[in-house]
């Protein structure tokens, strides 16, 4: 049994060698990798883990270039210059929301109010074969990218600039949104009024009463400093922070199959690397902003905020109640 055993692993490290070894032969690429926040939190380790199990298994034929903390432009200025063919951005990690502006009308399923109930029921989703029908979307549709791998960041709060108690003081605030028909539905369901801000202005917007709101995981919320400036929030977590990263078709189309092949088995371990990291980190988070003196504001009952939403499920499901049924069957 033992040597059957170590049969099986030798094998597959010589596979895995041999495999390297081809890669190293192809002609070396340097793929660009945009990522809005610090890499300091979740999305950011995840970049850097997909960047180093990358770069290992391509014994150096590819190499991934993090451009961190915004640089490269807000998730929205990404995507223009990603599917204007620019060039000069070949992957990035993005909301799965982001998509739904450039006609991802799957995507929009996944950011819709109180979808997943629970961190297992979107990885049910996310390791599930209607995962991988979602991730080329965007390819099939003529957009020029695809979807890679899903991750999470954790469930979504909104925080305050001003102090709250309840969905009830939620009325009547400039809250920012990403210029997101679902995300601008939720606002306005609350009694809000959505506020496009850019996410690298956000920061200023709070600081000087542009916006008295906003919205984030907890992990982001404490990464950017919002704390500072928006030391309220409320967990009502009306939406889990699903991520994909994602691809240009022209940079895909020069990598040789062997890494092509490499990218995606890097981002099934990044993947998985995402899974366990975001589970432990936003408890850790949570108990270090509320000893830092924030106002966190937990939610009893989430029937208000659901009924609230209503309306804004509804009018983003039609045609697809199928689809959105078979993603809320999952949990």
């Amino acid at each position: 049994m033992k040597k059957k055993l170590l049969s099986v692993v030798l094998g597959a490290a010589m596979v895995l060698s041999m495999g390297t070894l081809a890669a190293a032969e192809d002609a070396p690429v340097t793929l660009v990798y945009a990522e809005v926040n610090p890499l300091d939190t979740i999305v950011g380790q995840t970049a850097t883990a997909f960047k180093e199990k990358v770069e290992e298994l391509s014994g150096g034929s590819i190499t991934i270039d993090i451009q961190a903390s915004g640089v490269l432009g807000s998730e929205n200025d990404v995507l223009d210059t990603m599917l204007g063919g620019g060039g000069t951005i070949d992957m990035s990690r993005i909301s799965a929301f982001a998509l739904t502006s450039y006609g991802g009308q799957k995507s929009m399923l996944l950011s819709l109010p109180y979808t997943f109930v629970s961190r297992e029921h979107f990885w049910n989703f996310a390791t599930s074969d209607l995962a991988q029908e979602f991730l080329m979307e965007p390819q099939e549709n003529g957009s020029g990218v695809r979807g890679l791998f899903y991750g999470e960041e954790g469930f979504r709060h909104f925080f305050t600039t001003k102090e709250i108690s309840g969905i009830e003081d939620l009325a009547g605030m400039k809250l920012r949104v990403s210029n997101d028909p679902v995300m601008n539905g939720l606002v306005e369901g609350l009694g809000a009024s959505p506020t496009v801000v850019s996410f690298g202005e956000l920061y200023s917007a709070l600081q000087t009463g542009v916006v008295d709101g906003a919205e984030q995981p907890i992990a982001n919320y404490k990464s950017n400093a919002f704390p500072e400036v928006a030391p309220n929030l409320i967990l009502d977590g009306h939406t889990l922070g699903a991520i994909q990263v994602i691809i240009t078709d022209a940079a895909w189309d020069k990598l040789s199959e062997n890494q092509q092949n490499i990218i995606m088995e890097a981002g099934e371990y990044a993947s998985n690397f995402n899974r366990e990291l975001s589970a432990g980190e936003e408890e850790k988070v949570l108990e270090q902003l509320k000893a830092d003196g924030v106002n966190v504001i937990e939610v009893e009952d989430l029937t208000p905020w659901q009924a609230a939403v209503a309306d804004v499920i509804s009018e983003n499901t039609k045609g697809m109640e199928d689809l959105y049924q078979q993603i809320v069957d999952m949990q």
